[in-house]
């Protein structure tokens, strides 16, 4: 009865999420536009909750505990303070500055619109073909987190292959039929419980166990150089290297950098990111702390457990809560994936439509056609990683981490073309080729993945920095590209 009372509870939560959706595209217009970004129409609360929870995945809710719980919980200074600082700086500096430009020339993609300003289809097919390519392995992290963590929950009677194939399914069918609107209606739902049932989960297990007191006494005799900063692990270029990247490569993510368009106003998008520290600390506090406290409470966890891939959040709620409420958050859990999913295939599916299929293939297409190519290509691209996450060819942490210092490469080349106008056509396209080039070659081949401690993909953005600063010096610009027009009245704004 056990397992049938989890899966009814974690189907059941997805199926409301379906719900909404179905609702949602009754409201839709069948235009690219209203697909992609709800006809920018987005406001404050729903803005704010839908760029939080599509960064709800299974980073958040199954890498990071499991980090907390090996290494200790100073990966709250990385993500909850110091990553909720970085982008929330880069919220204003990217996001209100495409938010103008997508108002003046109704861009949809990042590549989209650096294309234009260049004037260049080459710039715009490397910016989504390297978008695409580390979107990748994230939508991978979704589903191999869904797999783990339904496998882990009911102790192997849902295989991992079930588990991935059914966020899969769910989440095909809810962006084919619900689109960006639905997404954050639902976004906005999942956000708000995820909050409160994080919370509710480490007020329980510390009631069960004792209190916070009790908690931190057995961490200290388990493991208690969890408790001091500076700990092997943490050092200050990791920690540091770890901040930026992610910082960074979240302000390029598809899913992410999309949303800057979406905003109904520029006071939408100053509310939000004013607010962004402060649902990162209180999401990020309670997650991270039940994993960092699950080392020293006896549960039959191990470390060895975990290093071979195991994830320590459901194994503790199994442990320490009702079987109801592990499901409820595990339900939860798994649909903050599905909104990571959902929005990075939609935003995948505009990439490849506006930035691949548009101007390489069919640059007449209409409005009606290219909605429904998006919805092939968000079953296609999903089918996709489901298959390679089959294969679970490494950690979750080794996946996100990678594909946050892909993104990443992208940040500065973008941040100096979108502020410096004397940027050249060939200085940006240089700029990104190298970083891109060079943190490849960290990923897959013998070149070094740290300098002193610095990660390659810190290093591989001051790269991109120097080669389009650099290029943009020593070449001339082309005649097409609209720098004047682009910038008119833009810098008093």
């Amino acid at each position: 009865m056990t397992l049938e009372i989890q899966l009814a509870i974690i189907v059941g939560y997805l199926l409301l999420a379906l719900v909404i959706g179905l609702v949602a595209y009754r409201l839709t217009d069948r235009t690219a536009e209203d697909f992609y970004l709800a006809s920018r129409t987005v406001g404050t609360i729903v803005l704010l909750f839908t760029t939080f929870a599509t960064l709800l995945s299974a980073f958040t809710f199954f890498a990071g505990p499991n980090l907390a719980y090996l290494y200790g919980p100073e990966w709250i200074l990385v993500m909850g303070v110091m990553d909720g600082l970085i982008f929330a700086v880069l919220w204003y500096v990217i996001g209100y500055k495409q938010w103008l430009l997508g108002q003046r020339h109704r861009y949809v993609t990042l590549g989209e619109m650096l294309g234009d300003r260049f004037a260049s289809k080459r710039l715009r097919g490397i910016v989504a073909g390297a978008s695409l390519f580390w979107l990748f392995p994230y939508v991978m992290l979704q589903q191999a987190g869904a797999g783990t963590a339904l496998e882990a929950l009911t102790e192997g009677a849902v295989p991992y292959a079930a588990g991935a194939g059914l966020i899969t399914l769910f989440m095909i069918l809810y962006v084919v039929l619900a689109g960006f609107r639905g997404i954050a209606w639902t976004d906005t739902l999942q956000g708000a419980f995820m909050l409160v049932t994080t919370w509710v989960a480490l007020l329980w297990v510390l009631a069960v166990v004792g209190g916070p007191g009790v908690a931190t006494s057995g961490l200290e005799a388990t493991a208690s150089e969890h408790l001091a900063l500076g700990s092997a692990y943490y050092s200050p270029q990791f920690m540091l290297s770890t901040a930026i990247t992610i910082g960074f490569g979240v302000a390029m993510f598809p899913q992410v950098n999309q949303r800057f368009f979406a905003a109904g106003s520029k006071e939408v998008l100053k509310r939000s990111f004013a607010l962004w520290p402060i649902l990162c600390l209180l999401l990020f506090v309670p997650a991270f702390m039940l994993g960092a406290w699950a080392r020293g409470l006896e549960t039959g966890i191990s470390v060895a457990e975990i290093e071979a891939g195991g994830n320590v959040l459901p194994l503790i709620l199994a442990e320490f809560t009702p079987t109801w409420f592990a499901a409820l958050v595990i339900a939860g859990a798994m649909a903050a994936m599905m909104s990571s999913s959902d929005s990075m295939l939609l935003s995948g599916s505009s990439y490849f439509t506006r930035d691949l299929y548009r101007p390489f293939v069919e640059s007449a297409v209409s409005p009606r056609r290219e909605d429904v190519i998006a919805r092939v290509g968000v079953v296609v691209f999903a089918l996709s990683t489901f298959v390679a996450s089959l294969y679970n060819p490494a950690t979750l942490f080794e996946l996100g981490d990678a594909a946050f210092s892909g993104f990443a490469q992208l940040a500065l080349p973008v941040i100096v073309a979108l502020y410096w106008r004397n940027t050249t056509r060939t200085g940006i396209t240089v700029g990104i080729v190298g970083s891109q080039l060079f943190y490849l070659a960290s990923v897959f081949t013998a070149v070094p993945s740290a300098y002193a401690g610095w990660s390659a993909g810190l290093v591989g953005m001051g790269v991109g920095l120097v080669l389009t600063v650099g290029v943009s010096l020593l070449t001339a610009p082309a005649a097409d590209e609209q720098r004047a027009i682009y910038f008119e009245g833009l810098e008093g704004d």
